[in-house]
């Protein structure tokens, strides 16, 4: 019967997260519409998410548009269909590689940095002497890194989504000697709004993930990581794990309704 205890066990433990994790993502709504808007803050996390991002996610973007272009060249070409070049890198980064690898980076670079950062402001107490100064961890502290990602991360996308076809471009046409114009006709006619849309909206659900992952990792170390430095560690590599699990399995879901 000990396995059955055990079994029993862990589906409380992860119902009980589940909930503290959709708990907290309510209150964030709750805090989010609330004044003050601190918007100092809001532009201080914008730049550590956004700005201090953009350099990978522009080498990201520019090195997966150039494989893209490669690898499109030599498949269309067994097919006689080079002409379509142009709408298969601009589709497949807008669509699909841009939100996603966008996401991804920023989790390993943005969200980490947040997991650790709230981590060990709740194991050294700061977020306890909030509380005794009557200032709202969430409200002050996790709600300015949500608003701040919730502009960035679709920002970021968009620049990746350039790069990337930049690079293609530049890959399948001054590389290998595709037509420059056959490349931009084909995107300019099958690239329509509605891929852009559900580029964007993935961007923002992707955002959301990351920041209320990243932000509810660090706020409760202490309760499901442990104390000290390796609570902190476990928290960080948890968010991470955790957001970038969540960004493929959403991506697939959310795919499967907009496709």
């Amino acid at each position: 019967m000990n396995w059955i205890e055990r079994l029993g066990s862990r589906c409380i433990y992860v119902l009980e997260r589940l909930g503290n994790q959709f708990a907290f993502i309510f209150r964030i709504g709750f805090w989010i519409f609330k004044p003050p808007f601190l918007f100092g803050e809001i532009i201080k996390q914008a730049h550590f998410i956004g700005v201090r991002s953009l350099a990978v996610i522009i080498l990201t973007g520019a090195f997966t548009g150039m494989v893209l272009g490669m690898q499109g060249f030599y498949t269309l070409s067994k097919f006689g269909a080079i002409g379509f070049l142009g709408s298969a890198v601009s589709l497949s980064i807008i669509k699909e590689l841009g939100p996603v690898l966008s996401a991804l980076m920023v989790t390993g670079r943005a969200g980490s940095a947040i997991a650790a950062e709230i981590g060990i402001m709740r194991i050294s107490e700061q977020l306890d002497a909030l509380d005794t100064m009557a200032l709202h961890p969430i409200k002050y502290i996790v709600v300015p890194k949500v608003i701040a990602a919730l502009l960035c991360i679709p920002l970021l996308t968009a620049i990746f989504d350039v790069v990337g076809i930049i690079g293609g471009y530049v890959t399948g046409v001054e590389l290998l000697g595709a037509s420059g114009g056959s490349f931009v006709s084909s995107m300019e006619t099958t690239v329509q709004w509605e891929d852009v849309h559900e580029g964007l909206i993935k961007s923002i659900s992707f955002s959301v993930i990351i920041s209320a992952v990243c932000c509810f990792e660090g706020f409760y170390t202490d309760i499901y990581s442990g104390q000290g430095a390796e609570g902190v560690g476990h928290a960080t590599t948890t968010a991470v794990v955790i957001s970038s699990v969540m960004i493929l399995i959403w991506d697939y879901f959310i795919t499967s309704v907009l496709i």
